[in-house]
């Protein structure tokens, strides 16, 4: 039996879409408030809920919003679960003029174009992190009433990542800096480790370096004494970036959790990295997944061997088998929409895989693979988009099951229009606590690039359309123009 590991980037919005949203939730959605929050009654992951009420709660980036009249000032959306699912009127908009929320909101901040969950301060309620890019990161404290106040990490604005790196029980919060590519190669930055528990004033147990010892990987250049050697512009205490996106799972089944982090390579190119927990600190392989494009990278257990594996794509998808000594390079299947039962047909610019989320939806201890497919043309509508989801079993990736939606499919609300992009992002948790997982998908360029997002439910055979939702910025009464609201999901 298989362990589950918790984890730790067009038209308008139709009146008939906005309907179907306010139908999934609309005022029967209850909230958990202070003394009076009822017991859990859902049995979603502890890391996905803030409130401690057992359902899921989903975050929304909305990075490219203004905010404040400030351009590309982001926020994010953060929806509440409950029985009833997802609702409107249960969320909580937070940007950095929040209040309570350390900082102001800046022009291009891009706040909330990644984040991360986990409960750092062990009081049972999981806390939110959000990066900020050059200005740092925010911590929001999960309680009953769901997340508040907020603690500023300076400098630390790159893709932060939550999880049990060095096996002691207590979560930790590994730090990057917020850096953008502008040169042919990756130059260094700081980068720590914050040991758990962290207080609410941001104190953490210890502090450790995070360094990157493997240094100019693919380059000539290459020089592993860089890591000790002052002079160097990658320094000994740096690590190799930027740093776009991170995933969290236990790929080598030591009882530490890893990152892998999609990371700029050098010349317009980026490509998926391992950093292996430990208990003295983490170390570095390079792993599948090099890209000039956006690339999904999601990690679970597929195969229920007890080793969390690395899904990635574009076009064409694969999977990184975890195992004892960690991936490698001859342990890899790739897969695309020509795999037998996989509906529909590969094509060029497809992007298959251009979002990846790895969690067991139906609940036989296989997770299950849910990829984004926004270059997917929908009949003889150009790149409207679509997701399939594909399930694990022992023997790997299999087409059989597979299902594929869009949102011409009967149920989805909405009509595929071309560039949509539906798929471009994605996430799986239970939000109505049912114990199997929902699918969560965006579409960044619905409504122009205001975006929005939509809900499928998971069932112990998959997703289905039956009471999909959906809804934008706008149904938030948050700011919608250019948002880019459902860029990250989580």
């Amino acid at each position: 039996m298989s362990r589950e590991r918790r984890r730790t980037r067009s038209a308008r919005l139709t009146a008939s879409l906005a309907a179907a949203a306010l139908l999934a939730g609309g005022a029967g959605a209850w909230a958990l408030t202070g003394a009076s929050a009822q017991a859990a009654t859902g049995s979603a992951d502890a890391q996905d809920d803030f409130n401690g009420d057992g359902y899921a709660d989903l975050v929304v980036g909305a990075p490219d919003a203004a905010v404040s009249d400030k351009a590309n000032a982001g926020y994010v959306a953060v929806m509440y679960g409950s029985a009833d699912g997802l609702s409107p009127s249960h969320k909580k908009i937070i940007s950095r003029d929040t209040g309570g929320v350390p900082g102001s909101a800046t022009a291009e901040q891009y706040f909330g174009t990644t984040f991360t969950k986990g409960d750092l301060d062990k009081d049972g309620f999981s806390d939110l992190v959000i990066a900020g890019g050059k200005a740092g990161s925010v911590i929001l404290w999960g309680s009953a009433s769901g997340l508040t106040g907020g603690t500023d990490i300076a400098g630390y604005g790159g893709a932060p990542q939550i999880g049990d790196f060095d096996g002691d029980d207590t979560v930790d919060l590994a730090l990057f800096t917020g850096q953008y590519s502008s040169s042919d190669y990756p130059e260094g930055a700081p980068a720590t480790l914050w040991k758990g528990p962290i207080s609410r004033a941001g104190k953490p147990a210890a502090v450790q370096n995070i360094v990157d010892k493997s240094q100019w990987w693919g380059h000539e250049e290459h020089d592993p004494s860089c890591a000790t050697k002052s002079g160097c512009e990658d320094g000994p205490d740096s690590i190799t970036g930027p740093i776009r996106s991170g995933q969290v799972g236990d790929i080598n089944g030591d009882g530490k959790d890893d990152i892998v982090q999609q990371s700029y390579v050098g010349d317009g190119e980026w490509g998926n990295r391992v950093l292996y927990g430990g208990s003295s600190g983490f170390t570095y392989e390079r792993a599948n997944g090099d890209t000039t494009g956006e690339v999904g990278t999601g990690v679970g257990d597929v195969n229920g061997d007890g080793y969390d594996d690395v899904v990635g794509g574009v076009d064409e998808a694969w999977v990184a088998w975890g195992s004892a000594s960690g991936l490698s390079d001859e342990n890899v299947e790739y897969f695309d929409q020509d795999l037998a039962g996989f509906p529909g047909h590969q094509e060029d610019r497809d992007e298959l895989g251009a979002s990846v989320s790895v969690e067991d939806v139906t609940g036989d201890g296989y997770a299950d693979i849910a990829l984004g497919i926004p270059g997917e043309d929908v009949g003889r509508t150009a790149d409207a988009g679509s997701i399939a989801l594909l399930h694990g079993s022992a023997s790997g990736v299999t087409g059989a099951g597979a299902q594929v939606f869009h949102q011409d499919t009967s149920g989805v609300p909405g009509a595929a229009e071309e560039n949509d992009r539906f798929g471009i992002s994605t996430a799986l948790l239970d939000v109505d606590g049912n114990g199997h997982r929902d699918l969560a998908a965006g579409s960044t360029a619905e409504n122009g690039e205001n975006g929005a997002t939509w809900l499928l439910r998971g069932t112990s055979t998959g997703l289905t359309a039956t009471s999909a939702y959906a809804f934008g910025a706008k149904d938030l009464a948050a700011p919608f123009k250019d948002a880019f609201f459902g860029a990250p999901l989580g």
